[in-house]
């Protein structure tokens, strides 16, 4: 049983494999409709459970989408929805009833241990749609959207600029997997999780930090950033934009990076606070293009986990 909890605990050749996944995949449903199933996988006829703690556009459109194109189907849950360790019903018995009435389950929660432990109790595979401390999926669409527009990514030079969140984690783990030069410039009291960095650190990963956003972006072939403040953040917000505000990413910002760098965001933007209209509708932007391919990075994904 194969989960796809966090990109650093996934080989290198199975990241590159559903990398390729992903792009086959896309390629052959635009010839198609958007429900139409276009060939046969290991989805076919099975059920995905996802389960919403935090909502989000993109994640549920994707895995909805996803399934429908691998021919299967799927249930949404939120957390008012099942006990998970609330009420009387025990973590241990949820996933017992979880397992038993799906094939595979996408959880977004606050807690990245809460995924953790659930995927040590289900005995389905358990996809990472979002934690507090990681977000892989976003990071295999941005592997994605980079190599369609400039090949390899594997030895690019790639600008984390914001707030080292849990996409910022993640893009930490992607550089090391898939071979990029990071850039991660953040202020000093918005660093990545030392974990994350000393993992990188140890595994040969080409990651350097500027608190600079200037001389980060500095010759870089792909800008990626975020919202500055994520659902469920605690702590005093205004004081942590305010902290923020040399890093938006503008046209002046943009200028520091190659002339046909690309600008990528996770998505969704608050518009003139991390990045300008100007920037994100401008052409060097991939965004939109990034949004759809979490569709086929998603079906890539579920292939991959019900395999074997």
């Amino acid at each position: 049983m194969k989960h796809f909890l966090d990109l650093s605990m996934i080989s290198k050749s199975d990241l590159q494999n559903i990398l390729s996944e992903a792009k086959r995949r896309k390629l052959k449903q635009s010839k198609l409709g958007k429900v139409i199933i276009s060939e046969q996988s290991h989805a076919k006829d099975k059920l995905l459970l996802m389960v919403f703690e935090k909502p989000s556009t993109r994640t549920r459109l994707s895995f909805d989408i996803a399934m429908r194109q691998l021919g299967g189907g799927t249930i949404v849950m939120n957390s008012n929805d099942m006990h998970l360790g609330k009420g009387n019903e025990s973590v241990e018995d949820t996933a017992k009833v979880i397992s038993s009435f799906s094939d595979i389950v996408m959880f977004r929660t606050f807690k990245h241990q809460t995924l953790l432990d659930l995927s040590k109790l289900l005995t389905v595979p358990l996809i990472n749609g979002l934690t507090n401390l990681s977000h892989p999926c976003q990071l295999l669409s941005d592997v994605m959207t980079f190599e369609e527009k400039k090949g390899s990514i594997k030895g690019a030079k790639v600008a984390w600029v914001g707030d080292g969140n849990n996409v910022a984690n993640s893009a930490v783990e992607a550089a090391v997997q898939f071979e990029f030069n990071l850039n991660i410039c953040v202020p000093k009291k918005h660093l990545p999780s030392k974990k994350v960095l000393d993992w990188a650190e140890n595994n040969n990963g080409k990651i350097d930090i500027f608190h600079d956003p200037k001389k980060g972006i500095k010759g870089v072939d792909c800008i990626m950033s975020d919202k500055w403040v994520s659902m469920g953040d605690k702590g005093d917000t205004k004081k942590k934009k305010k902290s923020l505000r040399s890093f938006q990413i503008n046209d002046k910002l943009m200028t520091f990076a190659k002339k046909d760098a690309i600008y990528l965001h996770v998505l969704p933007a608050a518009r003139e606070e991390e990045v300008t209209s100007s920037v994100i509708d401008g052409k060097q932007s991939l965004v939109w293009v990034q949004a759809e391919n979490r569709l086929h990075g998603q079906k890539a994904i579920i292939d991959w986990c019900l395999s074997n």
